[in-house]
């Protein structure tokens, strides 16, 4: 590793081994949900143990040092290469990844789920798959819990197909994946035959020793393309969203495409690996990836316009949103870099409980068609409420943490790309407004239609769901600053690496 990081990123083993029951303990709670079958306990079961990694997660965060850079809590075992910590940035999504984990399992109980059993314990696997990449400070070690955690949606999406449509959805998002997670794991055989090849024969997948260590020129390159189109392709970054529409129009409503994109392992990965990893392939590839960034945040934003289901529309949301964080990322600065992990929390909140409310209003009315939809205000106002919240969020209202962390990438794409490509950008969001404002006041504020739907009141359940979603979301607005704290010197690391 290069001296002037390894000083900084140096890790403080830890006493105690709260990683690796933050690990294990969702994916021993699947096994204990599975054997209890589809009682009533298996359920409670499932959301208590939710709850406790929840709680598990918050008592990690309160381990951590915000003030240092380093990665913290760390084990090792080096027999199997296996290697974790945290540092702030990492706390961020492990945090994100445990609450919407526990909303999933209410949410599967509001909305009445066959086989909630079974359910939960995939839901809990996958948070298992999430927690060990968001930990992992080995690259292989990050691509096997990728694929458990690909494998567990996979499973969700055919478990609960019912038709032709949601197969073909299926099988175009396995196509997708599949293509994906192959180039992410050549890219982890690149960067272990690049180290072997500046240390004399060594293979390593450990963060710590490539840092660094890759030579410049053809294995970063390719270490670079394959690793960041390998994420980009589940982040999901135009022109690679192919799989996101069909999904989210055909697939199970909220569960799947909540654990996909809510929380942003591509975004994350990209900071843990990509920018580290490859920094001369990085700055030079900068201007393209940034320019496709630019560009997918308007052409997706006009595909949104034309979408007539609400569910397609979300999707196409969630591709020119995806665009701005990108932007922030690949600003390499600072601000750019933390806003992008703040509104990366932001957007899993805020887009996970706009599709937990299309969940419920499809329960309540069998369809997403925005044609068919009208008048649901009078009758659910609490969802239309939250759905107009959420949606507000997403572009970047003050009061939600995406005001703070829009303008921070802003500033750094100022300092970067100059004023104009800013503005541009901006603009792109002022779109996203518009289309999501579009698609609430066709859905809820129309005027009901005679002989309409009679549509059921909110549950209660749903207001738990919806409403613990939201109070984090305005929690973590109002209340930025200890936030901004924790990821400030991670994302100063990061950035430091490009400084000219």
């Amino acid at each position: 590793m290069s001296g002037g990081f390894s000083e900084i990123l140096w890790h403080q083993q830890a006493t105690l081994p709260l990683l690796a029951v933050l690990q294990l303990l969702p994916l021993a709670g699947a096994g204990l949900v599975l054997a209890l079958g589809e009682r009533l306990l298996a359920v409670r079961m499932g959301k208590v143990v939710a709850l406790a990694e929840l709680l598990m997660a918050a008592w990690v965060a309160a381990h951590i040092d915000s003030a240092s850079p380093a990665f913290q809590l760390a084990e090792r075992l080096p027999t199997l290469a296996y290697h974790v910590g945290v540092d702030g940035i990492a706390i961020v999504f492990i945090l994100a990844a445990a609450l919407l984990t526990f909303l999933m399992t209410l949410y599967g109980m509001s909305r009445g789920m066959i086989s909630p059993g079974r359910l939960f314990a995939v839901l809990l696997v996958a948070e298992t798959g999430f927690i060990g990449m968001l930990v992992a400070l080995n690259v292989a070690w990050f691509a096997v819990f990728s694929l458990i955690e690909l494998w567990s949606v996979v499973y969700l999406l055919r478990r609960w197909a019912s038709s032709r449509a949601e197969i073909q959805a299926l099988a175009r998002f396995i196509q997708y994946q599949g293509f994906g997670w192959l180039m992410f794991a050549a890219g982890c055989v690149v960067l272990g035959w690049g180290h072997a090849e500046a240390t004399g024969g060594r293979w390593s997948f450990d963060l710590f020793d490539l840092t660094g260590a890759l030579p410049e020129g053809k294995f970063q390159t390719a270490a670079f393309y394959l690793l960041f189109y390998g994420l980009a392709v589940r982040t999901p970054l135009f022109p690679l969203h192919g799989w996101l529409p069909n999904m989210a129009q055909h697939g199970l409503i909220a569960v799947a495409p909540a654990l996909m994109v809510g929380v942003k392992v591509g975004i994350f990965g990209m900071l843990r690996f990509v920018l580290p990893l490859t920094p001369a392939a990085v700055a030079t590839w900068q201007p393209y990836v940034v320019g496709f960034a630019m560009a997918g945040v308007f052409f997706t934003a006009a595909l949104a316009f034309q979408q007539t289901n609400l569910r397609r529309l979300l999707a196409f949301a969630v591709v020119s949103h995806t665009s701005l964080l990108v932007i922030g990322l690949f600003s390499l600065h600072e601000a750019g870099i933390q806003g992008a992990v703040l509104l990366s929390a932001n957007f899993g909140l805020a887009v996970t409980g706009m599709w937990f409310i299309v969940g419920f209003v499809f329960r309540r009315t069998g369809t997403t068609e925005l044609g068919e939809l009208s008048g649901l205000f009078e009758r659910i106002p609490f969802l239309a409420i939250a759905f107009l919240s959420f949606g507000l969020a997403i572009v970047g209202m003050p009061g939600t943490p995406g005001f703070d962390a829009a303008h921070l990438i802003l500033e750094a794409a100022i300092d970067r790309f100059g004023a104009l490509s800013t503005v541009a950008t901006a603009l792109g969001n002022v779109a996203a407004a518009g289309f999501l404002l579009w698609a609430f006041q066709r859905a809820f504020l129309s005027q009901a239609r005679t002989g309409g739907l009679d549509v059921d009141r909110t549950l209660p359940m749903e207001y738990v769901v919806v409403g613990v979603a939201l109070a984090a979301m305005l929690a973590i607005g109002f209340f930025t600053e200890p936030w901004l704290q924790l990821t400030e010197a991670a994302s100063h690391v990061a950035a430091m690496r490009f400084v000219q």
